[in-house]
């Protein structure tokens, strides 16, 4: 039988986590309720408590009560649910897990399920679930279901959405116990892509098709470059195959498709072969072009279209990136190498195109090889990111490492 994880404060929403755990019941899955809670009593009686919860976070529960601080008491919790989900997991104890409430419970729930694997069903309901919805999804599978009302009391509203939500999270939980792929199980590649670097990407892709890989790609979007590395830390990847590493120029210069300070770091984390580039290191993105931040307004900005304009990298930023990737890959654990296009880094980078610029190209090569570590292979090819012979080599590259493990 499958066993769903209600993970909450049923000391506020004892009555509603109640009525989820028989609808759940009865829709032919077992329950474990866990208790986050640390203002009063649980109104439903917890299969696992706020004190093994505050423990597993190294934390008292009754000083975490006293304190009063509930920002402090939240990340606590959410520390110690992120931990107790991960050993019932582990243990085979966990076939889904759904959380409900408003911007407390959503947080310390959320933070949990986010350190369950890709395809694990997760579920919140939640009056925060109609909005700005990016902190509590991150780069995971979690489903958002909106309360409509207040998650206060069963009442006409709330028992019809509870009742769809017990029935959803339950029909995901069997379907996870009961799942058997279908496709192919060829080994699972993953490939970063922005538009223009696509051609590069596309070739690559249909080269390692032919090899008998499976490749997965992912849009250099921030969430994009966020979920990948989630996948690739999440064990399902054979190799990586990171062409366009833009979201690393967002990150430094303030653009609005940063995927964070760890992007590049999964796969060298995880033992995991990657094949890495440059792609379009050139640019970072903002939105409209009357959104561009003042202090940029006098840099070279390109209308890509009329919600995404772009703006080329100077020297210095792409010297800063070059030692940035260097670093990222010098901590790999597994064989690594990074490839260089000499004539373009994207496909308005080349000769006559808006964001040619040879010095700044030039800067961020030569802070690269300076700071590459002996194991990283470096490969320089005189050609622009989109020529099909360089698309060619990174894919038999990466073919060449995985041959070799």
């Amino acid at each position: 039988m499958p066993t769903v994880v209600l993970l909450g404060t049923p000391d506020t929403k004892g009555r509603e986590f109640d009525f989820l755990r028989t609808r759940v019941q009865a829709a032919g899955c077992a329950t474990i309720l866990i208790d986050a809670g640390t203002l009063g009593e649980p109104l439903a009686q917890p299969d696992i408590t706020r004190a093994e919860l505050a423990a597993a976070a190294g934390v008292d529960a009754t000083a975490l009560a006293a304190n009063r601080d509930r920002g402090t008491a939240i990340q606590a919790m959410a520390d110690g649910a992120s931990s107790i989900v991960q050993r019932l997991f582990a243990e085979g104890r966990l076939h889904g897990i759904i959380g409900l409430g408003g911007s407390g419970n959503a947080t310390l729930a959320t933070q949990a399920m986010r350190t369950l694997p890709v395809g694990l069903p997760k579920l919140l309901v939640s009056t925060m679930a109609s909005g700005d919805t990016r902190p509590y999804v991150g780069a995971t599978d979690i489903t958002l279901m909106y309360s409509v009302v207040d998650i206060a009391g069963i009442n006409q509203i709330s028992e019809r959405i509870l009742s769809n939500a017990a029935a959803a999270i339950a029909g995901m939980a069997q379907n996870y116990v009961n799942f058997q792929p279908k496709g192919t199980t060829r080994p699972l590649i993953t490939a970063s892509m922005f538009g223009v670097t696509t051609p590069c990407v596309t070739m690559a892709r249909e080269r390692l098709e032919q090899l008998g890989y499976e490749v997965l790609v992912f849009h250099a979007t921030g969430t994009g470059g966020q979920a990948m590395e989630a996948l690739i830390g999440g064990g399902f990847i054979a190799g990586s195959l990171d062409i366009t590493t833009t979201e690393l120029a967002d990150e430094l210069v303030g653009g609005v498709l940063s995927a964070g300070p760890q992007r590049l770091e999964a796969a060298g984390r995880s033992g995991v072969p990657q094949v890495v580039s440059l792609g379009a290191l050139d640019m970072v993105n903002f939105g409209p072009f009357e959104s561009v931040p003042d202090t940029f307004r006098n840099r070279n900005l390109y209308r890509h279209n009329a919600a995404v304009t772009l703006m080329r990298t100077t020297a210095q930023e792409c010297a800063e990136l070059g030692r940035t990737i260097a670093a990222k890959l010098n901590a790999a654990q597994a064989p690594t190498a990074v490839f260089i296009p000499l004539r373009g880094v994207s496909a308005i980078a080349t000769a006559g195109q808006p964001f040619y610029d040879p010095a700044a190209d030039q800067a961020l090569i030569t802070q690269l090889k300076a700071s590459i570590g002996a194991h990283v292979h470096v490969y320089e090819l005189d050609m622009d990111i989109n020529d099909p012979r360089f698309a060619a080599a990174m894919a038999n590259e990466l073919h060449a490492m995985l041959q070799a493990a």
